[in-house]
């Protein structure tokens, strides 16, 4: 099934400038300055790693400092570990439910210009706190700003880069989202109980160590062009042109030769975007199975990568050597997404999805049970893989699939499913440690992973498509 067959141009339909100028962006070859914009709109996400680390990372100093407990007597007790993780994914649900439509109406480098700015400043001050309940509130504050920063990276991502490579571009997006866990874990490792700096907690360091690299990123993506697409959909088209022909120039500059000649634009329909569209027919079976796929791939994702050094203390792991260990385990999270590169956009988009939780959920249940301490760091590494793979699929496959007019209003709502399960997810976790210890978490993210499977058998395809044919 090519592009030009799953168009719905309707009888008659002469494309217009801002068709054929979506379809010259993807005949543009990889070059130097667009693999250039792609890491920097990609750090964006290393900061959804960092404040998603630091619930592992903080946690052995939280609870030395006896800030938080790492259990509750209630199941929704907020003096917890739990409740320091959900009060982080219930900034990620308002932001991804509320914030989204925001790049949809005002664009994408505008989230850029002051996301980063309000996670650093925000995470600062929690970095200062000395109670459980001061702690969530900041906690609630900062992942607000970095929650529509990933919204943003995955919108703007899809955008730029040419339809072949965008499932290579994605694995860079998750290489350096991922980079952001062995970054944090081997900061926290450093700082661990009992090292204080400065008469001040290794902890709070860790914090506010996240808060100076998110200002020195936003000041060195400030010249990074809105998207070309979305001021086109905008009817901006003078604007896109400007941008189109800079970036044109750059490309071809750096390519050596004439660039390609651009494939038959692509009809796009020029309604105005609206939320309520992601449950119309056309678009309403993919949204349900990224709804699936969203909720339940958050116990298999988050169940390990943020309560990794917990785990390990309830096998019996030293505080110190626990945060070591995950850093270990955590490299191949890291060097993973570049081997997914090798073949990202060879297969589908969905079994990509499949294979990355079954791998999860298998080598997971063998890490249950497993008491050897090489064997926790292999297979501990099998399974950081994993849950990597999971994220990519996650994060290329939303971006995807809805049209420029509501992309990230789309990628926002069905996020918000896990943000959503994220809230409620520590809880469940924290609850089987407590009744079934390790074996029993896995059991139960195995669990999650069968769902996610299943659902994936429903969804589109996308590979080496424009993403306008998708929308289609």
């Amino acid at each position: 099934m090519t592009s030009a067959t799953i168009s719905a141009a309707p009888t008659g339909w002469t494309p217009s400038a801002s068709e054929k100028l979506t379809a010259r962006l993807d005949r543009l070859p990889m070059t130097r300055t667009i693999w250039i914009m792609v890491c920097l709109i990609c750090a964006g996400g290393f900061f959804d790693g960092y404040a998603i680390g630091l619930i592992g990372a903080l946690a052995p100093g939280l609870f030395h400092a006896k800030i938080i407990t790492p259990t509750t007597v209630g199941f929704f007790g907020m003096n917890g570990f739990a409740s320091y993780i959900a009060s982080l994914f219930a900034a990620f649900l308002v932001a991804a439910l509320f914030g989204s439509h925001v790049a949809d109406r005002v664009g994408r480098r505008t989230i850029f210009t002051f996301s980063l700015v309000w996670f650093g400043i925000a995470n600062f001050i929690m970095g200062f706190q000395t109670t459980a309940l001061g702690l969530d509130i900041w906690r609630f504050i900062s992942g607000l700003g970095v929650g529509l920063e990933l919204v943003t990276c995955d919108s703007y991502l899809s955008e730029l880069v040419p339809k072949k490579a965008r499932g290579k571009a994605f694995t860079w997006l998750q290489a350096i989202t991922s980079i952001s866990g062995p970054v944090v874990f081997v900061i926290a490792a450093g700082l661990a109980p009992p090292v204080t700096l400065l008469g001040e907690d290794g902890w709070r360091w860790v914090a506010w160590i996240g808060s100076a690299a998110a200002l020195f990123v936003w000041w060195i993506r400030l010249g990074l062009p809105e998207s070309p697409r979305w001021l086109a959909q905008q009817g901006r088209v003078e604007e896109a042109e400007k941008v189109m022909a800079w970036l044109e120039a750059r490309v071809e500059a750096e390519h050596k030769r004439p660039l390609p000649a651009p494939d038959a634009p692509q009809y796009q329909n020029p309604r105005k975007g609206s939320w309520t569209e992601i449950f119309e027919p056309q678009f309403r079976t993919r949204t349900i199975v990224l709804i699936l796929y969203n909720f339940f791939q958050t116990p298999v994702y988050y169940g390990f990568f943020a309560w990794a050094p917990t785990l390990l203390l309830a096998k019996g792991i030293h505080i110190a050597k626990s945060l070591e260990y995950t850093a270990i385990i955590m490299v191949t999270s890291v060097v993973f997404p570049f081997m997914i590169g090798l073949w990202a956009d060879k297969i589908e988009r969905k079994w990509h999805g499949v294979i990355a939780v079954a791998m999860t959920a298998v080598f997971g249940l063998w890490f249950g049970y497993t008491t050897n301490t090489v064997g926790l760091i292999l297979l501990g590494a099998v399974v950081a893989a994993g849950i990597s793979y999971v994220s990519y699929v996650l994060h290329n496959y939303q971006a995807e699939i809805y049209p420029t007019r509501i992309r990230a209003r789309g990628i926002g709502f069905v996020y918000a499913w896990s943000r959503l399960a994220g809230i409620f997810t520590p809880f469940l976790i924290a609850f089987f440690l407590r009744v079934s210890g390790v074996p029993g978490v896995f059991g139960f993210i195995a669990a999650c992973s069968l769902v996610c499977i299943v659902s994936l058998f429903w969804g589109p395809r996308t590979v080496n498509l424009e993403v306008e044919a998708i929308a289609h």
